[in-house]
C-alpha cells in the first residue's frame, strides 16, 4: 500500500466539488451482460452515449472485495447493460502489484486495473505496461475533473490514470459523548486541539487512541502535521528528497507531534499501549463503552469501522472534525485514491475507462455509500449521509491538497512494516525526546531506499 516516489502537486481550487472514501483474498466473479442495474438505488443521471459492443469480453482487476466489490459490481452492471460487454471482475486483495506483475510476465494482463497507489501506476508506465489515455478520456477529463486530478494520473507528460475513488485522510473522529461531558468542542487549531486534549485527560479519559502497531497510520499523522507546518512546496520537496529529512522543517513537525506522542497521559495505554494497537482497535477504543479514548485520527474510512465494529451511531455518538490548522496554516488535506488504468488496447477496455470518467458511473456508487468521487459533476446530494458530504466539502474547499507522501516514496522506506519510515516513526512514538537522532535515521533510510541499496 506504499509504492512509488513521484511528486504530485495537488492544488485544488475552492470551487472543486470533490468527495472522499476508502479500499480492500483473491476471488473472481463473472457477470453476464444486462445484469442488475442501479435504477432503484441511485438517482437518475444522464446516460452517456455508449457503443454497442455486444459479444465482446473484458476483465477488470482491483483490490476491492466484500461490500466494495458488490458496489463496484453495480457500476460494472450499468456498463454491461449499456454496451453489451461481458465483464469479469477479479479481486486481487492487497497483492495487486504482485498479481499484475505475474500476469504481465505471462502475457495476460486484465484490460483495466484499478490501482491503490499512483506509484504503482508510474512503475507500470515505466515498464510500458499501460495504454495512454489522452485520446480515450481526454474530453471527459476536461469536462468532469479539475486539472489536479488529471495531473495525478499523468506520468512523464502522458496521462495513464483516472482517479475513480478518492479519500480524505485529514479527519479526526471523536466520541461526541466524551466531548460533551468534558465540556469541549471540536477544535479548529492545533493549540485548541492540545487544550481540548488537556481538558479531556483531566476529565479522566485518554484523549487520543493511536494505532502505533500499524506504521502507515503514523506516516499519515506526520504528513498532516508537516503539510501544515512546512507547506505544500516543502512537502513536495521532502517527498523526492530535494530536501533531506534533517531539514529544520522536519524538526518543527516532529516537535509538534511530540506534544502528543511524547506524553503518556495523551495516549490510550500510553506509548507502550499505542504501539500494540492496530488500526481497527484504535477506532474501537474511542467508541467502546466505557470509552478508552476520546478521539482517533485517520481518514474518512474510519466511518466504516465505526459502523461495522462499534455500537456508536454516526452523527449522534460519533462525528469528525477536520485536521486542525497549525500556526495559521490554510485549510489543507492529505488525500488518497484508487486509479483506473488501461492495460490492453481493447475497445471494451477503452469504453469502460470512458464510462468510469462520467458522473453517471460515480453516482451509482456514491448513492450506495462508502465512496467519494473526484468527479466535480457528481451532485453532492446523491451521497447518502451528511458525514460523507462534509468530508467531501473539506476536500472540495481545501486550499492545499497533497497525495499521501508515503504512497509516493520507495516502498522500502515508505511502505514496509518493520522498516524505514514506518519503523522509525514507531521508534519516535516510543521515545519522542531525540528528534535530531530520529531525523538522521530517517534521512539515512530514505537515501538508502532511493538508491536501491
Amino acid at each position: 500500500m506504499r509504492i512509488g516516489r513521484t511528486t504530485i502537486v495537488l492544488l485544488l481550487a475552492a470551487l472543486l466539488l470533490v468527495v472522499v472514501g476508502c479500499s480492500g483474498g483473491t476471488t473472481t466473479t463473472t457477470t453476464a451482460a444486462g445484469g442488475e442495474t442501479t435504477a432503484s438505488t441511485a438517482p437518475e443521471t444522464s446516460t452517456t452515449s455508449a457503443p454497442d459492443l455486444s459479444g465482446q469480453t473484458m476483465e477488470v482487476a482491483a483490490v476491492w472485495s466484500g461490500a466494495e466489490q458488490d458496489n463496484f459490481q453495480k457500476v460494472i452492471d450499468a456498463f454491461q447493460e449499456q454496451t453489451g460487454v461481458k465483464v469479469t471482475y477479479t479481486s486481487t486483495g492487497d497483492q495487486i502489484a504482485t498479481i499484475l506483475g505475474t500476469r504481465l510476465q505471462g502475457g495476460s494482463p486484465p484490460d483495466v486495473a484499478v490501482l491503490p497507489q499512483p506509484g504503482l501506476m508510474y512503475s507500470l508506465a515505466d515498464q510500458g505496461a499501460l495504454q495512454p489515455l489522452t485520446d480515450v478520456i481526454g474530453m471527459e477529463m476536461d469536462a468532469n475533473f479539475a486539472p489536479v486530478w488529471k495531473d495525478l494520473g499523468t506520468h512523464e507528460g502522458t496521462q495513464y490514470g483516472l482517479v475513480f475513488k478518492a479519500a480524505n485522510k485529514s479527519t479526526f473522529w471523536y466520541n461526541m459523548g466524551v466531548f460533551s461531558d468534558a465540556g469541549v468542542t471540536p477544535p479548529t487549531t492545533w493549540d485548541e486541539l492540545l487544550a481540548a486534549a488537556d481538558t479531556i485527560q483531566r476529565f479522566g479519559v485518554p484523549p487520543f487512541s493511536v494505532a502505533g502497531a500499524d506504521g502507515w497510520t503514523l506516516t499519515d499523522w506526520f504528513e498532516n502535521v508537516y503539510l501544515r507546518t512546512a507547506g505544500g512546496e516543502k512537502y513536495d520537496q521532502l517527498t523526492t528528497l530535494e530536501i533531506p529529512w534533517t531539514d529544520p522543517s522536519v524538526t518543527t513537525a516532529l516537535e509538534q507531534l511530540a506534544k502528543i506522542w511524547g506524553s503518556d497521559a495523551m495516549l490510550s495505554g500510553g506509548a507502550t499501549g499505542a504501539l500494540q494497537t492496530d488500526f481497527p482497535t484504535s477506532v474501537v477504543n474511542a467508541f467502546t463503552t466505557p470509552p478508552k479514548a476520546a478521539m482517533v485520527y485517520e481518514g474518512d474510512f474510519v466511518a466504516g469501522v465505526i459502523g461495522s465494529e462499534t455500537q456508536a451511531t454516526l452523527g449522534t455518538g460519533a462525528d469528525f472534525f477536520d485536521f486542525p490548522s497549525i500556526n495559521g496554516s490554510p485549510a489543507s488535506v492529505v488525500g488518497g485514491g484508487d486509479m483506473a488504468v488501461l492495460m490492453k488496447d481493447s475497445d471494451a477496455g477503452k469504453a469502460f475507462m470512458k464510462f468510469l470518467a462520467t458522473p453517471e458511473a460515480a453516482t451509482i456508487w456514491a448513492a450506495l455509500g462508502g465512496f467519494s468521487s473526484p468527479n466535480k459533476n457528481v451532485d453532492p446530494s446523491v451521497y447518502p449521509d451528511d458525514i460523507t458530504r462534509r468530508a467531501a466539502t473539506a476536500l472540495a474547499t481545501a486550499e492545499v491538497v497533497r497525495f499521501d507522501m508515503s504512497d509516493l516514496e520507495p516502498p522500502a522506506f515508505g511502505g514496509t512494516p518493520g522498516k524505514g519510515e514506518w519503523k522509525l516513526l514507531q521508534d519516535f512514538l516510543s521515545n519522542s525526546s531525540d528528534i535530531s537522532g530520529i531525523q538522521k535515521q530517517l534521512q539515512d533510510a530514505a537515501a538508502a531506499a532511493a538508491s536501491g541499496s
